[in-house]
């Protein structure tokens, strides 16, 4: 409770007295706050014995009502909800897969004074592919905002600085699974395989060791879902 104290300190020195007119007889931060502290709370995961998995984005939805009175204190909160959070995860020994992100969303079905907390872990992706590769790509693979271009003969995805796309989720192995690309424009054929990784892998929420994807095919590994996206040229349609 201290540290939801000093937080609504914070927000009231940073933004004076124009803080609290705005939101009276409105939804409060040390509210929503509290309640990024229970979505954390309620969907942590564990790792290990000092160390729980828990979701680093987060949507707050809002009436528009409220949404509009946040609107000139938006980015100010945000960055402070999420120095809140970061804070809460310490102490609690949580740890985020990404970096904590937050965003202020409305929602017709809330009236004024009412919120709701959307959250996920996201995983932070990188890869080696330059833009021009993405763009030229027959085939891509999105995963957490990212793309990838799938070629002949295929990439790795893993926790490891030996794939060619590294999720930073733990629940992924070094080397996880592979995506195997032969053929191409009509022939273009994608499959996956597990590399015997340690939880194994979803293809369209069914548990396989290797699978034929097509066009909006979903890999799940850890916590970590991934799309394959089969581009077709103007010329092909």
């Amino acid at each position: 409770m201290k540290g939801l104290q000093r937080f609504e300190q914070r927000l009231e020195q940073m933004i004076s007295g124009a803080f609290a007119r705005a939101f009276r007889s409105a939804v409060q931060p040390v509210e929503i706050a509290a309640a990024l502290q229970r979505e954390c709370d309620n969907n942590a995961q564990i790792l290990s014995r000092d160390r729980r998995l828990v979701p680093n984005d987060f949507h707050v939805e809002l009436s528009q009502t409220d949404l509009d009175r946040l609107a000139t204190y938006e980015d100010a909160m945000a960055q402070e909800l999420i120095d809140q959070l970061q804070q809460h995860a310490d102490g609690q020994g949580y740890v985020f897969t990404g970096p904590v992100k937050l965003g202020f969303e409305p929602a017709d079905d809330l009236t004024t004074g009412r919120f709701r907390i959307r959250s996920s872990a996201q995983a932070q992706v990188t890869g080696n592919a330059s833009h021009t590769q993405v763009r030229r790509a027959h085939a891509l693979l999105d995963v957490n905002g990212t793309q990838h271009p799938l070629h002949a003969p295929g990439l790795v995805i893993g926790r490891g600085t030996e794939a060619d796309v590294r999720i930073n989720d733990p629940g992924v192995s070094r080397r996880h699974v592979e995506f195997l690309v032969t053929g191409g424009g009509d022939d273009l054929l994608v499959e996956v395989q597990d590399l015997g990784s340690t939880n194994g892998m979803l293809v369209d929420d069914r548990k396989v060791p290797r699978a034929t994807l097509r066009n909006g095919s979903r890999v799940k590994v850890g916590n970590t879902t991934m799309t394959v996206r089969v581009v077709r040229d103007e010329a092909d349609v």
